[in-house]
């Protein structure tokens, strides 16, 4: 046996890296192993949404998302002053759609109380996924995670006590195993999860190129008789969806050739493409594991749940697998918190992933070509450009929405801490950099103080003051920044500071 470590983690991607980083804040000695030699330079997700965005500015990550987030919006303002004039007059598009169908933001009612305190980091999300692994290989580097690309997982033996992973003939005893490591899990298939779902019945193309003959065509989404397709909104980057059954083979390169075929099935116009810097095909197959964890295996991003791209939700859901369980197999490792903790990841995120899978059903659904479903659409499209529809499908789609069931009745239980201005200069956000949980205690209280003492270890006493006029309230803030209590419950401290926190020092 060649090492040992508390964890493997098999993929690299932007899944593998947040969830590495999130273990070794929490002193976790974590190896991840990549197949690849290289980061995927492969087109993929274009944006990330709140929760995302909100768990990178925890870290401390905010001044590399506003210069990310710049440049992007600078190459889009190239692609639209480009732009033929368009016929219809101009709106300005809210950054999200449904099956197609454009999202404004003049129907999007900014006042509603779900967009309140999002923080600075919720501004920075036009932020593909290149960019995103990029942030984390360089912060799982600042903190010291070995990453080893050009490894390929094996095989793997879980004897109950541990986990002996071969990786490509070097073995590592492990404490756990978790597969990061895509839609077509080594680690998942290896170990046995069930993957129920639903077959595709779609063949998406999306890409980077070089081409002309569009320069007609207008930018955004699309319907035409045949499919979809979008143009932009960088340069040179198309996407077309034929339902006409998935791709014989999802293996070989996407050719100028195939591309050029498929845009003009879809909208009619012969383009040619001198260039294809990246491109890719997917589907919607739509799978999803009853179970994250089997023993001492768990899963997390794709190698758990894998569905259409439509809504962007890929990438934000397996980031928010990573940020769930990082903290939790931490606290297990160091013996902090008993084996049952991780039960609670599955109890969380499994409904977070069932609620995309049914939403990407139903944008494929809208997107079929028969009459009676362009008859559905015509219908949604009209439903859809009202200030209501628009505000609650925009809700859903930046994450703004999302909760954990930690069974309480207070309503900001379970969800993500708003994240105002504090009187000492600071924000909330900037309170949770080293991983730990946070009472946030305007009041200053000492019997609040006296209630977490025995967590002092793992949980940060903030009291400063809003900075601007609120009611104070105190909140116990989990690592991943969830409200575990609020002091609506203050009975309910000590419980909850047990629960999350583990048994104290």
């Amino acid at each position: 046996m060649n090492e040992t470590r508390d964890v493997v983690v098999a993929g690299a991607g932007p899944v593998g890296l947040m969830l590495a980083c999130e273990l070794r804040l929490a002193g976790v000695d974590v190896l991840v192993v990549e197949r690849l030699t290289e980061p995927d330079s492969t087109i993929k997700a274009g944006a990330i949404n709140v929760p995302t965005a909100q768990a990178l500015g925890r870290r401390g990550l905010v001044p590399e998302l506003r210069a990310a987030h710049e440049a992007a919006l600078a190459r889009m303002g190239r692609m639209f002053a480009g732009a033929a004039v368009p016929t219809a007059p101009r709106r300005t598009p809210a950054g999200a759609h449904f099956a197609g169908i454009m999202l404004w933001a003049d129907n999007v009612d900014s006042e509603d109380p779900a967009f309140a305190d999002l923080g600075p980091a919720a501004e920075y999300r036009f932020l593909d996924q290149q960019t995103i692994e990029a942030v984390l290989a360089r912060r799982a580097a600042d903190l010291g995670v070995p990453v080893r690309r050009g490894v390929e997982l094996t095989g793997f033996d879980d004897d109950g006590v541990g986990v002996t992973v071969d990786c490509g003939g070097h073995t590592v005893r492990a404490g756990w195993l978790v597969g990061c490591d895509g839609g077509r899990s080594t680690v998942r298939k290896l170990a046995g999860f069930e993957f129920p779902g639903l077959d595709p019945e779609i063949t998406g193309r999306q890409a980077l190129v070089e081409m002309t003959g569009a320069e007609n065509l207008p930018l955004g989404w699309h319907t035409t008789p045949t499919g979809i397709f979008v143009n932009g909104p960088q340069p040179g980057r198309i996407l077309t969806v034929e339902l006409d059954g998935p791709p014989a083979d999802r293996t070989n390169p996407v050719t100028a050739g195939e591309l050029e075929d498929s845009f003009e099935r879809v909208t009619g116009v012969k383009v040619q493409i001198s260039t294809v810097v990246s491109a890719t095909r997917f589907t919607d197959n739509t799978r999803q594991v009853p179970d994250y964890r089997r023993g001492r295996i768990l899963l997390a991003g794709d190698a758990a749940h894998v569905h259409s791209p439509f809504g962007g939700q890929g990438l934000n859901l397996g980031i928010g697998d990573a940020v769930n369980l990082g903290w939790k197999l931490a606290a297990v490792i160091r013996g902090r918190s008993p084996e049952a903790l991780l039960d609670t990841y599955t109890r969380e995120r499994h409904p977070i992933g069932a609620w995309v899978l049914d939403w990407t059903r139903a944008q494929i659904a809208l997107m079929r070509t028969d009459p009676r479903s362009r008859a559905l659409r015509a219908v949604t499209t009209e439903l859809l450009d009202t200030p209501a529809a628009t505000t609650q499908v925009v809700k859903k789609l930046t994450g703004v929405l999302h909760r954990y069931d930690l069974g309480s009745g207070d309503p900001l239980v379970g969800t993500a801490t708003p994240d105002f201005a504090l009187s000492d200069g600071t924000s909330v956000s900037d309170h949770f950099a080293d991983g730990h949980g946070v009472l946030l205690d305007p009041t200053d209280s000492p019997a609040l103080r006296a209630r977490v003492e025995p967590w002092a270890d793992r949980i940060r006493i903030v009291t400063a003051k809003s900075a601007q006029p609120r009611e104070p309230q105190a909140l116990l803030i989990r690592p991943d920044g969830i409200v575990a209590w609020t002091s609506a419950e203050p009975h309910e401290l000590e419980q909850a500071s047990s629960t999350w926190f583990g048994s104290p020092a």
